[in-house]
């Protein structure tokens, strides 16, 4: 049954469960790659599919601007003018429209914004956001939200908590497919911990099929970033779904899985792809332009056993990085995709034999290789 989340085992506070979708089973933890404009940037569906991706981000925000709503309800909605049919998440565009402070304007019903691409003025609300989205067909759709730069003021803060959860009982009330369209909150709170508890409660007394830790890595400290994720996972119901939006590094996933959290998107290993910074399976990174790697004929990562790695060598990627070929970008974005993705396999056959915290230390632990000392 769709929105059904099982927790099938525990190591620590790690877990491994399995969310049901109308596309398909997402087993957490993941990593959703981001597809703001209906594509994972530079990668096919049938890439995503080799890597072993279940479950892909779309963008509200950009897909209302193009190809609009319109053309996807012609095209039979976004699975297939994407060509996936895997399950897909989207946010519901509130952080895009809440960054363009100088093109949009908030009150208790919605937010009227200017488009960054030609200034034509739209409206979000609560209702037409999640009508949106359950018209796309998608299997996840987040409530739209109020997100706020950090450092902030603690009534600009508290505001926007209040404003979150009304909004989000609106669009939980605006539902027609919640058998089809899971939707999902998103407790903000910023670094205030006594606001986040309270999103938190508010958010969870709706019952809503899954939850978010949003509003971070918005100019907060990793430290703070940390302390939040960690006060805020606690407060979410243990038979529901733990989101925490924005985070891509091995070192935020393996942190986020150690406190709790169940599925994570980013767009850092597409963007380190195309700027040729490589992530390995130990959780190291460099820059594969360096000239160390002109004449370096060894795999992309030792480690990893994707086809980009068994294929390609680092001296290849140097050269077409180096001579401006994309063909470079589109494999190192394969790899970096492939290795979070093996990651959260790892993490989750390890959660299932209760061995998560040697898991966990090898990599935080793990050496630099000669080549790597120094590539952060």
């Amino acid at each position: 049954m769709s929105g059904e989340f099982a927790l099938l085992a525990t190591s620590g506070a790690a877990r491994r469960g399995a969310l049901t979708t109308a596309h398909g089973e997402v087993a957490t933890p993941c990593f959703m790659p981001v597809g703001t404009l209906g594509d994972v940037k530079l990668l096919e569906p049938r890439d995503l599919h080799e890597i072993g991706t279940t479950i892909v981000l779309a963008n509200t925000y950009h897909l209302w601007l193009r190809p609009g709503g319109d053309t996807l309800a012609a095209a039979g909605g976004l699975h297939r003018f994407m060509a996936w049919d895997g399950p897909v998440l989207t946010d519901s565009g509130g952080y895009q429209v809440f960054s363009l402070e100088s093109r949009r304007t908030i009150d208790a019903d919605g937010v009227t914004f200017r488009s960054h691409l030609d200034g034509s003025e739209h409206r979000f609300t609560p209702e037409n956001v999640v009508a949106f989205q359950e018209a796309l067909g998608v299997d996840i759709a987040m409530a739209l939200d109020q997100c706020i730069k950090l450092p902030a003021e603690r009534g600009e803060v508290e505001a926007a908590v209040a404003r979150t959860s009304a909004w989000a009982e609106r669009c939980r009330a605006a539902r027609r497919h919640p058998d089809r369209t899971l939707l999902f909150g998103i407790v903000q709170g910023g670094l205030d911990e006594a606001l986040r508890a309270r999103s938190a409660a508010e958010l969870v007394a709706l019952d809503l099929p899954g939850y978010a830790i949003g509003g971070l890595s918005v100019g907060e400290t990793r430290e703070e970033m940390d302390r939040i994720a960690q006060f805020t996972t606690v407060l979410l119901p243990a038979n529901k779904p733990r989101y925490l939006m924005g985070v891509g590094t091995v070192r935020d996933l393996l942190a986020g899985i150690d406190r709790g959290i169940d599925m994570f998107d980013c767009v850092y290993p597409t963007r380190s792809g195309r700027h040729g910074r490589v992530l390995t399976r130990r959780g190291r990174e460099y820059n594969v332009r360096n000239a160390a790697y002109a004449r370096d004929f060894g795999p992309v990562d030792e480690d990893c056993d994707c086809r980009v790695c068994a294929t390609y060598t680092r001296a290849y990627l140097s050269h077409l990085f180096r001579s401006g070929e994309t063909l470079g970008q589109r494999l190192l974005s394969y790899h970096n995709v492939a290795a979070l993705t093996d990651l959260m396999c790892g993490a989750r056959a390890a959660i299932e034999q209760d061995r998560w915290a040697a898991f966990r230390d090898a990599f935080v632990k793990a050496p630099a290789t000669d080549s790597e000392k120094g590539e952060v």
